[in-house]
């Protein structure tokens, strides 16, 4: 009698596992390198083990047509003031953050598995739980972007000397913060950034931005050295190469990757010294996203005089730029720009970002991001 009961059971499981609705969620598992959550293939509902507890999430939300975004540091993210934000996001049409999870100081803002980020202890838990901030802008509505610093890593400088940028003479370069940057040709970087992004993907981020996705910018009088430069691989090249790594790991998540770069790269046709080239960027990254600062642009720029003063007229150029030479490619990378809510030469409040948003419309684009490094932001001027 058990045995029957036994095999009834049995099949009965293997018949529901076998039938099972199609919205039930696949499971992907990180690499052995990354923190051991599991990765959900379709964004729904599952059961999963966190630390012990067994805990079910949802992880149901779409990505919305337009991003309408702010930027939040890994300390905001960890404080009270990250449920400040979320009621001013809910109460302004912000549907998206864009959290620090490893920023330029080369700390993480969690505390992480990856036996890197522990031999070289960048981990700095700036946010107790990782999976509690994706989970709480996804209650909200809110779509959760991870922001990774890569190539300005000074922790990983000082413990992997082997893969840091020197000089020609050996010593090792500083920029004009006083901070070393480790090598962009190097697996090494690339696959710690990968391990990191696999972290926050399983936390529950829904798609990865990555900074710094470029060489130091340096005066053409100085040469620097980069030790896994091997085959001599231009800038441009090796950051292209980067993206599509990162890409053919991180899209079989279902995960889009953005990259940041220079508001110049919409203008400049070629790298700036720094390996960004928005044509072979464009390639492998889907969304690109332009640091369109005002304030950033030198005198002269588009004819004018005063950058800073002329947000509409900057950003509308340079937007009109890049959108030109995507179109020449047929890229179906996608611009989403970075505006700034922050004031250097002149006064930016309401007026100067609405002119900046109106820039982003009138060239047919709905999607932006706003950018202030304290987390303060114009609240006015963030709806629509």
């Amino acid at each position: 009698m058990k045995r029957t009961i036994k095999r009834t059971v049995l099949a009965l499981l293997i018949t529901l596992f076998i039938f099972a609705p199609s919205e039930v969620v696949t499971e992907f598992y990180s690499n052995k390198n990354a923190t051991p959550y599991p990765i959900q293939k379709n964004w729904g509902a599952m059961d999963f083990v966190l630390n012990g507890a067994h805990i079910k999430n949802s992880y149901g939300i779409i990505r919305p047509q337009a991003l309408h975004g702010i930027y939040i540091t890994g300390w905001t993210a960890g404080s009270s003031r990250f449920k400040e934000l979320i009621n001013i996001a809910k109460n302004n049409g912000i549907n998206t953050f864009v959290v620090d999870v490893k920023d330029a100081s080369g700390y993480l803002s969690y505390d992480s598995n990856i036996p890197l980020a522990k031999e070289i202890h960048s981990n700095k838990r700036k946010i107790s739980s990782l999976q509690e901030i994706a989970a709480e802008c996804i209650k909200n509505n809110i779509f959760p972007i991870a922001r990774i610093v890569v190539f300005k890593d000074p922790v990983l400088a000082k413990h992997k000397k082997d893969i840091v940028v020197r000089k020609t003479n050996g010593q090792i370069y500083y920029d004009t913060s006083g901070l070393p940057w480790v090598d962009p040709y190097s697996k090494i970087v690339w696959n710690y950034n990968l391990s990191v992004a696999q972290d926050a993907i399983a936390a529950g981020f829904r798609e990865i931005q990555f900074d710094y996705v470029r060489f130091p910018a340096i005066p053409e009088n100085i040469k620097l050295i980069y030790p896994a430069d091997k085959s001599n691989i231009s800038k441009s090249d090796n950051i292209a190469n980067f993206l599509q790594y990162s890409a053919k790991d991180l899209h079989k998540y279902g995960i889009k990757i953005e990259a940041d770069v220079f508001g110049l790269v919409l203008t400049n046709t070629a790298d700036l010294g720094i390996g960004q080239n928005l044509e072979k960027m464009a390639k492998y990254a889907d969304y690109i996203c332009p640091m369109v600062y005002p304030s950033h642009y030198w005198k002269g720029s588009f004819g004018y005089s005063d950058p800073d003063a002329n947000p509409y007229g900057i950003i509308n150029q340079a937007l009109k730029d890049g959108l030109k030479r995507l179109k020449q490619i047929n890229s179906r990378c996608e611009l989403i720009p970075y505006l700034q809510d922050f004031s250097i030469y002149h006064h930016y409040g309401e007026e100067q970002i609405l002119l900046e948003k109106k820039a982003v419309y009138d060239n047919n684009l709905k999607s932006w991001f706003m950018w202030n490094a304290a987390n303060v932001y114009t609240i006015g001027a963030l709806k629509n």
